[in-house]
């Protein structure tokens, strides 16, 4: 059960308002801290409102007959699973990185909606803005090179353990899922992002994320080998894609458009600290149909941007409105970044650069062009977001 009784409460709701729909008392606070409104004059009731937060050690399944408040940290425990239903809408008090829906290594979500119902994961502010709450952890058992062997690390946000042996590791699934205003400061070095995967492994199904609107990272991957695919990442306010500990997943057909707030549309890394561990194996993701929209070339930024050792096979990227489509950084030893473009072991297959002012930046001691790092420059379409994306995401 969950700590903060919200079975009682839900309980004690439908025992109240199963049998009418009107009534002329006041508004109910039920033990949780759950509200249901009334109209006070013989008006029709709203929806019983359900505050989420707490620990889970057992099934959480949201129902359509009420609405839902994250009001902090709501952890699903190792053997529960979270459910929510297509087309809810779950709201997120603005109170930053402390609110947030953590599904723990061993624990489940099912969050699957459509494109006519998406899942909505926003913020209760009346004037939204990003960084408002904490956003979506999933925390797996898929290897990570920031530990070695069995031993698991911890998350930024939580102090969650993840990682391990187990690359086809299931988390649950996201489907249709859109988060808002998310990526609330927990300190001066630690955000939270959109979508946080820590060690989650490929048994987990990722198909029609948004992030939207964020104050971090759009979707952070560290380690794991999860499959994403149909990702739409708009206004994110640091990187829209970030990797890094070793993740060797993939990514197809994402969408990636810049506001005025922005970092990297990619930024990747092999590793965070510990070279000697990351050694061991490095970041190696697949990544296929991806469009980076910047503001234009006059504005600066940089689309790409591979450092700390992450070797990568990049496929049919369109890179629009940037001073700088690749930034290739690193040195020898621990950072061969700049070696593994020469050996091919990090490349671009089909890559059309439009409005971009210099399509290669290389920071690394070794010597390349940008022939070397593309093959087929010119080659690429963008992603029909158009197509795929209609009716379930925001798009500016």
């Amino acid at each position: 059960m969950m700590k903060n009784n919200l079975f009682l409460g839900l309980a004690m709701i439908t025992l109240l308002f199963s049998s009418c729909t009107t009534d002329n008392t006041a508004d109910i606070v039920i033990n949780d801290n759950s509200v249901t409104n009334n109209t006070g004059g013989g008006g029709e009731t709203t929806k019983p409102l359900v505050y989420l937060s707490g620990t889970m050690s057992s099934n959480l399944t949201l129902s359509s007959d009420n609405q839902y408040i994250l009001n902090g940290p709501l952890i699903m425990e190792a053997g529960t699973t979270l459910t929510i239903p297509a087309g809810m809408t779950v709201k997120a008090e603005a109170t930053g990185a402390s609110v947030y829906i953590a599904i723990s290594q061993g624990a489940k979500i099912i969050a699957e909606g459509t494109a006519d119902k998406p899942i909505v994961l926003t913020s209760n502010a009346a004037n939204p803005v990003a960084g408002n709450w904490g956003g979506l952890i999933l925390l797996g058992k898929a290897p990570v090179n920031s530990v070695t062997g069995t031993q698991t690390s911890t998350s930024e946000i939580g102090s969650l353990p993840y990682g391990g042996t187990d690359a086809a590791d299931s988390s649950g699934s996201l489907k249709y899922v859109r988060l808002e205003y998310s990526g609330g400061a927990a300190s001066g070095s630690s955000e939270n992002n959109g979508f946080s995967f820590y060690g989650v492994g490929s048994g987990t199904v990722v198909d029609y994320i948004e992030s939207y609107e964020g104050k971090d990272d759009g979707a952070e991957f560290f380690g794991g080998t999860v499959n994403v695919s149909h990702y739409v990442a708009v206004n994110n306010h640091d990187d829209s894609i970030d990797w890094t500990e070793g993740f060797s997943g993939s990514i197809t057909d994402a969408y990636v458009k810049h506001g005025p707030d922005h970092d990297k549309g990619i930024e990747a890394d092999g590793y965070n600290t510990d070279y000697s561990h990351a050694a061991a194996f490095w970041s190696n993701p697949t990544l296929t149909n991806i469009t980076i929209i910047g503001n234009g070339s006059s504005t600066g930024g940089e689309a790409v941007r591979l450092r700390v050792g992450t070797k990568a096979s990049l496929n049919n990227l369109y890179i629009k409105g940037f001073d700088k489509g690749f930034g290739i950084h690193g040195d020898a030893g621990d950072n061969p970044t700049g070696a593994w473009v020469l050996d091919g072991s990090l490349h671009a297959t089909d890559v059309t650069f439009d409005d971009v002012t210099n399509k290669l930046d290389n920071q690394t001691t070794e010597t390349f062009t940008v022939t070397d790092l593309v093959t087929n420059d010119g080659g690429a379409t963008q992603t029909d977001v158009a197509t795929w994306g209609a009716g379930w995401t925001r798009i500016e």
